[in-house]
Parts: structure tokens; sequence; C-alpha cells
């Protein structure tokens, strides 16, 4: 499959982080329209390859401001492939550590955010405010998805001042795929 305007397409989803409110929450990406591992006859089966993982995150009110220099906030995010975690509200996640971890073989990618405030309490310069990205799959290797969802995974460990999208954009194509693949890819896929 060649990364090309003829065959790459964006998928999106969002979610709303609670301001004052630590811990986890998630919105879920269904794939199925774009998924089916079952490779039937002469029928080869196909998977969502996914090039590019694009992050953001801006304030809920609507007013497009820049991100404030009080802002103090910490969050980490992940976009996770059969996850299964559906919609679920900041502080009402189970996430762990692990779901972030570049040993989890369902990470897509993986950022973190530090606001403002919070790098200057703890002397940090280093550190730039979003996306810190850690992990993006890429042109010549997608990460290629053969569960029928993916989900946003995100746990906020210093709260918020406001009510804050985080939204994610993935550049993908839809793949064929040969059986040995994708056996391999059901294996590593399982949660």
């Amino acid at each position: 499959m060649a990364y090309d305007i003829k065959n790459v397409f964006y998928l999106d989803t969002m979610e709303k982080i609670t301001k004052d409110t630590a811990g986890s929450g998630s919105s879920q990406l269904d794939l199925s329209a774009y998924i089916d591992p079952i490779a039937r006859g002469r029928t080869k089966g196909t998977g969502l390859a996914i090039y590019k993982v694009h992050w953001s995150m801006v304030d809920n009110d609507n007013s497009a401001k820049p991100w404030d220099d009080a802002e103090a906030g910490t969050m980490q995010a992940g976009m996770i492939a059969g996850l299964g975690a559906g919609d679920t509200v900041t502080g009402a996640g189970g996430a762990t550590s692990a779901a972030y971890a570049m040993s989890n073989n369902l990470l897509i990618s993986t950022c973190s955010f530090f606001g403002p405030k919070s790098q200057i309490a703890n002397a940090c310069t280093t550190v730039d405010a979003f996306p810190n990205t850690t992990v993006d799959p890429s042109e010549k290797v997608p990460y290629v998805i053969v569960r029928d969802n993916a989900c946003i995974l995100y746990t906020v460990g210093e709260n918020f001042v406001d009510d804050y999208l985080l939204s994610v954009r993935l550049e993908c194509a839809q793949i064929t795929l040969d059986q040995a693949t994708l056996n391999q890819l059901l294996r590593t896929q399982t949660v």
C-alpha cells in the first residue's frame, strides 16, 4: 500500500478532560468498518495501517486561547488498539502505567503533557508543553490494527484549572494482509 493521497485518509476522536479531576478516562473509536480479520476463500483479511498520529489539546470554553503560563496540569495519553475501554469520563477509567509502556503491544502512540506552571514549579525547561511524544508509527513501518476499535486513554496526574479537549487524528489506510501476517497481528493484539 502506498503512502499517498489516493490511499491515506483520516480518522479522529476526542475526549473532554474534566477540570479539578485526576485519574484516567477514555474515548473509543469504532474501526469495525475498516477491518476484517477473516480471510474468505481468495479474499484476504484487511487491517488498518496507522502511519501518523497527531495530538491536540485545547480549552473547552471555545476561546481558542493558547496555553497560559499559569496553567498547571500534567497528563499522559495514549492511542491504544483493541482496548475496548469505551467512553469514560476523567477519573472513571482504570489505566495503569503498563498501558503507556513500550512493552504494550497495543500501544500505537503515546504522549505527555506538562503545563507551563508544572514545568516552572519543577525547574524544568527542557520539556515541550505538548505533545511530548515518546512512540509513534511511521510511513515506512505503520502500526497495523486488526481489532475493531482503538481508544484514547489518558491519565491526569496534576489537575487542570479548565476543561480541555484532548483529540487525536490518525493518518491511515486499509491494507490487505496475508494469512501469516494476519495471524501474527491477531496474536500480538490480544488484550
